[in-house]
């Protein structure tokens, strides 16, 4: 309500701010903007001091609702652990929204909940208040800025500005925080187990037991059988999807007519909107069926009824409208001069689209297929339902393998304490998933560079 409030009183101010232009301007004034910029100026000073106060009020009001509440309990509560206080404070706040638990008739517990409650809502009112009063405040220095001296549309232009460049510094330090989170994680969990054990060992048992005296006390954290399996999926997916893809785009941006186009492109991009579950579904149901009968049929033994083929397979089906559209649109974006100069040279359609367009379109297509190598690496779904969770360390596909996606969901799945390995073990194999991904963009950037200034 409070957030419709301010749009509402920013709105009118901005038609009060252009109205009050635009009648300076009738009566002869040389105003500086045209008297738009006066009304976004004077809707700029109404919103932004509101929705700052707003913003700093609400993130600091569960801390100071914190304190004032803990000062009204009993002095051997306060000196509780951090842990079990944070209990004890969430008992409260359930008490106070009326919640059921199980301390509901404790008076001391009761009497900090009304507290609780008689803070939260003067808080409330008060933010109400100051939030409005900065916001009617902020709209009558708009309005008393509009004269011949101010230049509105320079104000508008720095603001919108500034707004960019904290859009752009929140996706940088959103970046930033996601990398150190899961660094400080993975150092953590190194100082637990050696990083030559992680990234060489070749036995994968995260399983810890609680007690130092019990069997399987420390488990096993060799990560080379999960990136094996990871590698062999995504392969077997770009075997399918690349190929597949690839010819799907030269098709429709090289050889289809425009109606068969209009048809073919639309349906071949549904593949990519099907949840990935129902994939999985197909992938188990179907696919992984069929995949061991076929090779049971001509000779082969101990074929696994879940397995990497499988897998591979279906994830290549997913991926192929990433791969097929985006090539798509970068060979259709290759200028037609250049298809021209070749055929008027004698080459066929055929040598014109291998020896000229396809290297033209190459960063592009490259970029799809470094695209669908990302999708392919952080795909879950599909992986446990039809290749499961045994971390073998092979390379046949027939057999049952797991990926780095798979195992943090399966370690992170459910109440975990994050001081143990096996925790833990989930940020570092983050990490190195982070890391091989960067590696292929700085590989695709290096191709990119390369064909971009060859054909530039």
């Amino acid at each position: 309500m409070l957030l419709l409030i301010i749009f509402v009183l920013t709105s009118v101010a901005y038609v009060v701010g252009r109205s009050r232009a635009a009648t300076l301007r009738k009566n002869g004034e040389q105003l500086h903007s045209l008297p738009r910029y006066y009304g976004y100026m004077t809707a700029i000073c109404t919103a932004v001091p509101a929705l700052l106060l707003l913003a700093l009020w609400s993130a600091s009001e569960p801390t100071f609702l914190k304190h004032s509440t803990v000062k009204t309990l009993p002095a051997e509560v306060q000196s509780l652990p951090q842990g079990q206080l944070d209990l004890v404070l969430n008992d409260i706040k359930n008490i106070a929204t009326g919640g059921i638990t199980q301390t509901a008739d404790d008076p001391v517990r009761e009497a900090s909940a009304n507290h609780y409650n008689d803070r939260k809502n003067t808080s409330q009112l008060l933010k109400s208040f100051f939030v409005l009063v900065a916001s009617v405040l902020g709209a009558l220095y708009g309005l008393r800025k509009i004269g011949v001296q101010t230049r509105a549309r320079i104000f508008v232009e720095r603001a919108m500005m500034t707004v960019l460049i904290a859009c752009s510094c929140i996706a940088i330090f959103t970046t930033v925080g996601i990398v150190l989170s899961v660094l400080f994680e993975s150092l953590r969990f190194f100082n637990k187990v050696p990083f030559t054990e992680f990234a060489f060992g070749l036995h994968w048992s995260p399983q810890t037991s609680i007690r130092a005296d019990q069997v399987g006390s420390s488990g096993s954290f060799g990560a080379v059988p999960i990136f094996a399996g990871t590698l062999l999926i995504s392969a077997i997916a770009m075997l399918v999807a690349v190929p597949f893809g690839l010819m799907s785009a030269i098709y429709l941006a090289e050889y289809a007519s425009s109606n068969v186009r209009a048809w073919a492109k639309p349906l071949l991009e549904i593949l990519a909107g099907i949840p990935t579950v129902v994939y999985g579904f197909f992938a188990a149901l179907t696919v992984a069926p069929l995949v061991r009968d076929i090779f049971e049929g001509v000779g082969f033994e101990d074929v696994a009824s879940e397995s990497a083929l499988a897998a591979g397979l279906v994830m290549g089906i997913m991926i192929i409208p990433f791969v097929s559209s985006l090539s798509d649109d970068v060979i259709t974006a290759v200028p037609q001069a250049m298809r021209d100069g070749s055929l008027g040279l004698g080459a066929t359609k055929s040598e014109t689209i291998k020896r000229v367009v396809i290297p033209a379109a190459l960063p592009g297509i490259v970029g799809a297929i470094l695209l669908a190598v990302s999708r392919a690496i952080g795909e879950t779904m599909i992986v446990v339902m039809a290749a499961g969770l045994a971390a073998n360390l092979t390379i046949n596909p027939l057999e049952a393998v797991t990926t780095v996606t798979v195992q943090i969901v399966t370690l992170l799945t459910g109440d975990q304490a994050f001081d143990s390995p096996k925790t833990l073990v989930a940020f570092a194999l983050g990490l190195m998933l982070f890391v091989t991904t960067l590696i292929l963009n700085v590989i695709a950037l290096v191709v990119v560079r390369k064909y971009r200034e060859q054909y530039e």
